[in-house]
């Protein structure tokens, strides 16, 4: 058998094409009413569409395509910083009980997420435990804590297609997650009749109004306080692991970019009355962050090599229908009523199918897509990142180890 040639694609490269995919998806969305009305990213069409391509190619032509992804990793790690120097612990206080309801929602999940990847495993005849691989291993986790756990398993319990499984499920939930969120938050709108949010967007600007006057002070002063943040989040990170808790960059830095906004929010902010001076900071953060959104996920999805998932499709896709009703349920009949049934609501629940089949950034970029659209939601969007990138890798950890025994 010949093994297909392999071509790779320099980060230069793969950056400039990133660019190009979100051009190319902002375009078809503009011109399908289907993908304007569900509020689907534009970056996952143009992410997808290039994935498509790409596994094309490996079938028809035997040729691999691979990406030097480098770059997604830091434009993550900038839009978190700025969702943290965003962030005022008076909106979290204030938000104190429905991080508390998300948390426990997202943990009850969990649970019910990996019970049902063990059965389906179970009537395929395979190892229980391998469906933990379908579960919130690589749904909940994401593809870090598929590649953290994937060897393990292999080792430790004998099931030598892990990593394929949790890969092709992660694929899987990955694309489905940027496609649930915005129909979800459209569905609960115009059940309950819900009127959008108000006041200045927590990532980019509206798309019916212009956004307000930028000038490149504002931009560096940004770009500056950023910086500070990722230099602060190399520090706390490991602090996190010296504790035991094996936590991602990007939490380190969200939680930097918290510490920066409230313990030195004096000079962040200009002092007492200097509006314009954070109003400058604050568009230019919100640009930045719109930046990084838009082209992590379009990285993320167009370096997806869909012709992983041939070795498994029957159990992955199995199992993976049942998860997407199994969150589009939960999400609409639990999430919505206990987070309060309102616009906020709808819009935490736009990015619980990231919390639960893809990851913190499809969360946010779901959530992004319905505020350009309906307005501002500024607690879900502290409320969310926090569950998702910090309190449920510990609940996730904790649970994968009790079933994985």
């Amino acid at each position: 058998m010949t093994l297909p040639e392999t071509m790779t694609v320099p980060a230069f490269q793969s950056f400039t094409l990133a660019i190009l995919l979100f051009f190319i998806g902002q375009k078809l969305s503009q011109h399908s009413a289907l993908l304007r009305r569900y509020s689907i990213p534009e970056a996952m069409v143009g992410g997808f569409l290039c994935a498509c391509v790409v596994g094309m190619a490996y079938l028809v032509l035997g040729l691999r395509l691979e990406f030097d992804l480098g770059v997604r990793d830091m434009l993550l790690l900038y839009f978190f910083a700025g969702i943290g120097l965003k962030s005022d612990l008076r909106t979290l206080r204030e938000g104190g009980r429905p991080l508390l309801w998300l948390l426990g929602l997202a943990s009850l999940f969990i649970v019910l997420q990996n019970l049902l990847g063990m059965g389906v495993a179970g009537v395929f005849g395979l190892d229980p435990r391998a469906g933990l691989m379908t579960g919130s291993i690589s749904l909940t986790g994401g593809i870090g804590t598929t590649l953290a756990w994937g060897p393990e398993f292999v080792e430790r319990l004998g099931i030598t297609n892990a990593v394929e499984l949790g890969m092709a499920s992660n694929m899987v939930g990955l694309i489905v997650a940027c496609t649930i969120g915005g129909p979800v938050a459209s569905y609960l709108m115009r059940r309950h009749s819900l009127v959008g949010g108000v006041g200045a967007l927590d990532v980019g600007v509206t798309v019916e109004h212009k956004s307000p006057p930028l000038d490149y002070v504002g931009v560096l002063r940004a770009l500056l306080w950023l910086n500070m943040a990722l230099m602060l989040g190399e520090v706390v990170t490991p602090l996190f692991h010296r504790l035991g808790l094996q936590l991602p960059m990007f939490v380190g830095c969200l939680m930097a970019g918290m510490l920066l906004r409230n313990l030195l929010g004096r000079w962040l902010v200009g002092g007492p009355g200097d509006t314009h001076h954070w109003l400058g900071i604050r568009q230019g953060l919100a640009l930045i962050s719109d930046i990084c959104l838009g082209l992590f996920l379009t990285m993320a999805l167009m370096g997806l090599q869909l012709w992983m998932l041939s070795g498994v499709m029957g159990f992955v896709l199995t199992v993976l229908v049942l998860q997407v009703a199994l969150t589009v349920a939960f999400t609409i009949l639990v999430v919505f009523r206990c987070m309060g049934r309102d616009y906020e609501a709808a819009v935490i629940s736009s990015g619980f199918g990231g919390i639960a089949l893809g990851s913190t950034a499809t969360a946010m970029a779901n959530m992004t897509a319905v505020t350009h659209s309906h307005g501002a939601a500024h607690r879900a969007f502290i409320v969310v990142p926090l569950v998702c990138g910090f309190f449920i890798d510990i609940v996730n950890a904790l649970v994968i180890q009790g079933l994985a025994r």
